[in-house]
């Protein structure tokens, strides 16, 4: 079976494109390895990798990425989002495995914007008495 899926996967303002198909285990991202993009974070790593985990398909499936924006830990939740929907989309079953893990949700938390008359988006001006 030679089936590839396709997902798209966001976090903040980082969006990634996931291609999942049968394989050996291989993560590229941005024509890049998973080591070599993300170096030494080992976490951040174990983090992308966690919908793989929890489906037991680490060494079964093969992923393609393309991500932009944002920093590298958002990419990389945006990575995790997008391998998570590409792995349901898989397989209909893994679904009820990675649900209850809050993986199928997209995290929808972004930066608040900065009002005018304040130094950040809610931080006032220092006041004076005098």
């Amino acid at each position: 079976m030679s089936r590839i899926c396709y997902a798209t996967g966001k976090r903040k303002t980082s969006v990634a494109k996931v291609w999942l198909s049968p394989g050996s285990g291989k993560i590229i991202i941005n024509g890049k390895p998973l080591d070599e993009f993300l170096g030494g974070l080992e976490a951040i790593k174990m983090r992308l990798r966690q919908p793989l985990n929890v489906c037991s398909q680490i060494e079964a499936v093969d992923i393609k990425a393309k991500v932009a924006g944002g920093g590298y830990s958002a990419q990389a939740d945006a990575v995790r989002h997008g391998i998570s929907k590409a792995l349901v989309e898989f397989d209909a079953d893994f679904r009820k495995e990675l649900k209850p893990f809050g993986l199928l949700t997209r995290d929808a938390r972004r930066v608040e914007r900065k009002k005018y008359g304040r130094r950040k988006a809610r931080r006032s001006p220092q006041f004076s008495k005098r």
